[in-house]
């Protein structure tokens, strides 16, 4: 009786796990590449092929296939260069002593007008062949269409080569070689890469400075190079015996090789990117976080003042996995690098670029990986999933990490909260790539996302927010998930209707304000005034101070939410009716007196984004 009871329980548990787990059959695109390329340290030109196993797993039949050819970007008169410099033409705050207070992206700015035919970046695709057959190509600055000679059939796969010469950009934007400090090469967006495919269609977007979206495949690269250089990248090498370098396993013997040039032989499986970088000064630093999890890797320039700072950097993102792992979910690959390179900081799969030890910036590229490299959502369409998510989840892991007391996302409410009172707002529902402004992309993207975030355990409770993150990471991860398959999962963990969340949030620009108005006795109980001031609807906390210093919480459904969240805090709750959301005024009664009452508060926990906070508390005088 006991072994039925007992597996009975366990079913239980795993309908109801299947439960938030499961969603749609979504078909995805699935990629191979081996790629074998050559870099000439003194010409700065590299020369590859790449062989491509590309598999349709879509219901449509492809008659042609789209790459990206990025560093195309980096030319005068490129879509990147004009897009920067209208840009840098608009006035977003008034100059000052330290900035100019235009829309700059401050690291572009013109730079690409300036650059020299040696200093220019290009990718050129010599031929595109499907079983010895050239076909037929259609250069679009960064991006080459392909016509296929025959289209690929739904549920099959195709094998390409790719034959293709590039000229390494003096650094602009994350990739380049000699950046201010020193670095040789940055090599990202390197490589002709297939464009994504999906249930929208081709994603062949241009470069103009934003953010991705990739295909899920395999990666084999085998970069050759100058022997005195120190390549890292995002993936695990397999060739350390004969690479050497600190690669090696502890107390073996290196291979013998011959020659100017080392083949480094490189391996990332189940990701949509590949990162290298190469010095020739480049040091290493290895941890590994107790408790288990991926071997850390931290590579840098080699100057001696600095080295205390990396030490340290690795040891602070050792000690921050085990938060990580427990908040946010375990991280599935062997290694993750930290590598010295790029313009600031720039995530990608098992390793990022960035340019100095700031530990902040380490933090926030390594969350990248739960909310870009893992999820893969469409960057381009949604940078709010990617940048906010992960500037949330950074936030909140270096509070942890830093013993953090108080609220931490102010500066993201702040953030957003300026925006919204300024000229520039726009839906964060706006393409990456067609904001009117870099600060209202780079806002509604970061703060506002982040907001999102915070202010969903507002509205569901922290504690069930936090189970949503590991449902969303159980059930999306490797994906591709958009904005309602996150709602779904929210939804199905909270039981509440969220999309009225998701729709003014993300899709409109109206904001929230409530006030405490009048307070009237009525029927002998009290009656407080609540005004919805602002057009985005809530649902509403409200706490009642008492002079002898109780507390009660009172508790206002939104009526689009069909339901409450649990108690939240100590005081004791009352759970009001719902508030109808084309009602601008709600009354909250209670039962105690006028005068003993010392104070009204909205929100006392400051995860609503109230854009005005003025009128949300009102204090009774003696």
């Amino acid at each position: 009786m006991k072994k039925i009871l007992l597996f009975g329980f366990v079913c239980l548990l795993l309908t109801h796990a299947t439960s938030l787990v499961a969603q749609p059959d979504r078909w995805q695109q699935r990629i191979k590449y081996t790629i074998n390329v050559n870099m000439d340290v003194v010409t700065n030109k590299m020369n590859g092929i790449e062989k491509i196993v590309y598999t349709n797993n879509s219901p449509d039949t492809l008659n042609k296939i789209f790459f990206h050819t990025y560093w195309n970007a980096f030319q005068p008169g490129s879509s990147m260069d004009i897009r920067s410099r209208e840009l840098g033409q608009i006035q977003i705050r008034p100059a000052s002593r330290m900035s100019d207070g235009l829309d700059w992206d401050a690291r572009v700015k013109d730079r690409i007008s300036k650059l020299t035919p040696s200093e220019i970046g290009y990718q050129n695709v010599k031929f595109v062949k499907i079983n010895g057959v050239a076909q037929v190509l259609k250069e679009h600055e960064t991006i080459l269409e392909v016509v296929l000679a025959k289209p690929i059939l739904p549920k099959s796969s195709v094998q390409l080569e790719v034959s293709f010469e590039a000229q390494v950009p003096l650094q602009v934007r994350r990739s380049g070689r000699d950046n201010k400090e020193g670095i040789r090469y940055s090599m990202s967006q390197w490589y002709p890469k297939v464009a994504e495919y999906d249930y929208q269609g081709w994603h062949a977007n241009q470069y103009i400075a934003r953010e991705f979206y990739g295909v899920w495949g395999d990666f084999d690269v085998n970069i050759t190079i100058d022997k005195n250089y120190f390549v890292a990248a995002g993936g695990d090498l397999q060739n350390p015996q004969e690479i050497g370098m600190g690669y090696e396993a502890p107390n073996t013997k290196l291979s013998t090789t011959t020659g100017d040039t080392k083949t480094w032989k490189w391996q990332a499986y189940n990701v949509h990117d590949f990162m290298w970088a190469a010095d020739p000064t480049y040091k290493m630093i290895t941890r590994k976080p107790a408790g288990g999890g991926p071997l850390l890797r931290v590579v840098y320039k080699a100057v001696d003042s600095l080295e205390n700072n990396w030490q340290k950097m690795a040891d602070v993102v050792n000690n921050a996995y085990p938060i990580i792992a427990k908040t946010f979910g375990a991280y599935p690959y062997k290694t993750y690098t930290f590598i010295q390179g790029g313009d600031g900081g720039m995530e990608y799969p098992m390793g990022t670029l960035i340019k100095s030890a700031s530990v902040g910036t380490a933090i926030h590229e390594w969350m990248h990986t739960w909310y870009q490299m893992l999820m893969g959502s469409n960057e381009s369409l949604y940078p709010w999933m990617d940048e906010g998510f992960t500037d949330y989840a950074s936030t909140r892991v270096l509070a942890e990490l830093n013993g953090t007391k108080g609220f931490p996302y102010d500066g993201s409410y702040r953030s957003y909260i300026s925006l919204t009172k300024s000229p520039f707002d726009e839906p964060a529902s706006t393409h990456s790539d067609h904001y009117n402004t870099n600060l209202s992309y780079s806002t509604s993207s970061y703060s506002k996302g982040a907001v999102f975030m915070s202010q969903l355990g507002y509205v569901i409770g922290d504690s069930v927010r936090d189970r949503v993150l590991i449902d969303y990471y159980n059930a999306w991860r490797f994906k591709h998930p958009n904005p309602n398959d996150f709602i779904r999962v929210a939804e199905k963990r909270s039981g509440l209707e969220l999309d009225w969340y998701k729709e003014y949030w993300i899709n409109s620009t109206k904001t929230i304000d409530y006030a405490v108005g009048d307070i009237n006795l009525v029927n002998d109980k009290t009656n407080i005034t609540i005004k919805r001031v602002g057009k985005m609807p809530m649902p509403i906390d409200v706490l009642v101070t008492y002079k002898d210093g109780s507390q009660e919480m009172h508790y206002v459904p939104l009526n689009l939410q069909f339901g409450e969240k649990p108690v939240e805090g100590n005081a004791p709750r009352t759970v009001h009716a719902a508030w109808k959301w084309v009602d601008p005024v709600y009354q909250v009664a209670i039962t105690k007196s006028i005068k003993d009452i010392k104070s009204i508060e909205i929100d006392p926990s400051l995860r609503m984004a109230d854009v005005n906070r003025s009128n949300n508390k009102l204090v009774i005088p003696d």
